[in-house]
């Protein structure tokens, strides 16, 4: 489990899902509960203000000492690494230095949590002029209050985060040990919410574990966990999955939950369904709404019969409205000439309606299914080139949501729901879903934008959009289109190159130093280029050939974007 928490694995984990939480997880790496409440409280507005999440993550691992500002601080914040990360710790701390009593101490800590800076700001002099009474000194009070008062940003008390980090604890256990159930637990759970439930989709294939699409054989109402002996044998799973999932019936689009239950309730007193006119034949007749019976073929719910979707979709109207009338007449003792009194419950083979072996293309079958359930399922048009996309956009969509109002981002994803209109001017400007494996963002193409590229612009293909982040408005970030480029041909198996763009001015030693230990931790097959900005190019030796996914984010930290081509 701690493996787990140390490698930044905090997707569907309490309070540990947010990229920058991840980030620090990866970077204290925990090994016991009090790691685990400790990051709960260090991720807050008062311990980051005074950098406590990094230097208690630094401590931990021995990048920098442990340190106090007084040696009789090691019996009060020795368990935190000589950090007060705690409203308790703040407490502690004033009772000590500054001769608090536990009621003043508490009055102290209410001043925090209330971020009252008039009352906060009494409270300095009274600290400072305390610690002078007990010998600790000016200097050292003015020192402390200058720590503690980042706390009126907001600090978690102790027991809070022992609370949060007992729930963050055991989701991560069940994560750790029951993968593939937590996972089908967290999807049912955002059923409704397509964001989510697509980021909770790319987990669980980062993880090795297959979604399938709703089946009306092996489906139940929300998402159902499979053990690899389970699973069917038409389903190849990963080397070394722990299960498949199989999405929910009730999650497909035009499916209510009563019809749901009709077609279970069914299933489980009489057996499975051996093909589509079985399932008309046997199921309520509300089951065979329309719309409900068009959702779930366009959702793959009759893959496993091996009827094809394109086929199905022609006659599936015929073949429930011939078994309807059937039905209905032997509810009324009306009986066929050929029908036989040993089979009533069987079609007449006779008047069966053919299903035409044809099937939708690859782009059609994935859109019909990704309006029905909200998101690809059963392939994706980035799987197999995610790796590539990344290499020429680094910036992944999910990690948008949590970006200041105008920053400058590169994405890369597919279109959906590409949609021109026209502004109150009567200027045309479009907006679309850029989609990437993980999640999606709105991006706006505004009139000179539009004008330029519009021709560019369509469904379900891959892009790479350069643009700002929009956060005017609260409840939604957006993306403004500055350019866009269409990508086509992407191999993930190429071999690409890594192009720095150094001056001479920049090839410092310390430069040098880092790029060879970036290239020593990341070795691969990419072959490194420089470029000296007076029109040479040096080709590194094969030696100083790098792993291009790897070593992409640490290169660009270390030279900048525009620094690095791949």
């Amino acid at each position: 489990m701690f493996e787990l928490l140390s490698r930044g694995d905090g997707i569907g984990l309490f309070q540990l899902e947010s990229g920058p939480l991840r980030a620090l997880m990866r970077s204290l790496a925990p090994t016991t509960f009090d790691d685990v409440a400790a990051l709960i409280a260090l991720y807050r507005p008062g311990p980051m203000a005074a950098n406590m999440h990094n230097d208690y993550a630094d401590r931990k691992n021995g990048r920098k000492p442990v340190e106090y500002l007084h040696p009789d601080f090691e019996e009060l914040l020795g368990d935190s690494y000589g950090l007060m990360i705690y409203q308790e710790s703040m407490m502690r701390v004033a009772q000590k230095a500054a001769g608090y009593s536990l009621a003043e101490a508490d009055n102290l800590r209410k001043a925090c949590s209330k971020k009252d800076r008039a009352l906060i700001a009494k409270e300095r002099v009274k600290f400072i002029d305390g610690c002078e009474r007990t010998g600790y000194g000016t200097p050292l009070g003015t020192q402390l209050f200058g720590i503690i008062e980042p706390f009126a940003d907001y600090a978690f008390n102790k027991s809070h985060a022992f609370g949060y980090g007992l729930v963050a604890y055991q989701t991560a256990y069940l994560k750790a040990h029951y993968p593939v159930e937590y996972i089908a637990c967290l999807m049912s759970s955002v059923r409704s919410n397509r964001d989510r439930l697509a980021i909770y989709l790319a987990d669980a294939r980062s993880m090795g574990i297959k979604v399938l699409t709703p089946d009306v054989n092996r489906s139940g109402h929300e998402f159902v966990a499979l053990w690899p002996d389970e699973v069917p044998d038409d389903v190849d799973l990963p080397p070394g999955s722990p299960g498949a999932i199989t999405f929910g019936l009730a999650a497909v689009h035009n499916v209510g939950s009563a019809v749901v239950t009709q077609l279970l309730d069914e299933r489980d007193a009489n057996g499975p369904y051996v093909d589509f006119y079985d399932f008309a034949q046997r199921v309520p007749e509300p089951v065979l709404n329309r719309k409900t019976v068009e959702s779930f073929i366009k959702a793959g719910a009759f893959d496993s019969f091996g009827h094809p979707r394109m086929g199905l979709l022609t006659v599936f109207e015929q073949i429930v409205e011939a078994t309807v009338a059937r039905r209905r007449n032997r509810q009324q003792g009306v009986m066929s000439f050929f029908d036989d009194d040993d089979s009533s419950d069987s079609l007449g083979y006779n008047d069966l309606v053919g299903i035409p072996d044809v099937e939708f293309d690859k782009t059609d079958r994935l859109r019909a299914e990704k309006e029905m359930l909200g998101l690809y399922v059963s392939d994706h048009p980035l799987m197999g080139i995610e790796a590539a996309l990344r290499r020429r956009a680094p910036t992944a969509i999910a990690s948008i949501k949590e970006m200041e109002d105008r920053t400058q981002v590169v994405v890369g994803g597919v279109i959906t729901g590409f949609e021109r209109r026209y502004t109150r001017r009567g200027d045309l400007m479009a907006t679309f879903a850029l989609e990437d494996l993980e999640s999606s963002v709105e991006v706006t193409v505004f009139p000179r934008t539009l004008a330029e590229e519009g021709h560019k612009f369509a469904d379900d293909l891959i892009v790479i959009v350069r643009g700002r982040v929009d956060r005017r408005d609260e409840n939604r970030v957006s993306i403004n289109c500055q350019t866009v480029e269409v990508l086509t041909g992407l191999d993930q198996s190429a071999s690409a190159s890594v192009r720095l763009r150094l001056g001479a001015q920049r090839l410092t030693h310390s430069l040098i130093i880092d790029l060879k230990r970036i290239i020593a931790e990341h070795p691969g097959e990419s072959e490194v280029l420089v470029e000296l900005g007076d029109g040479r190019l040096l080709r590194l030796s094969e030696s100083y050939r790098v792993d291009v996914d790897r070593a992409a984010g640490e290169l660009r930290t270390l030279l900048g974007h525009d620094a690095v081509i791949l």
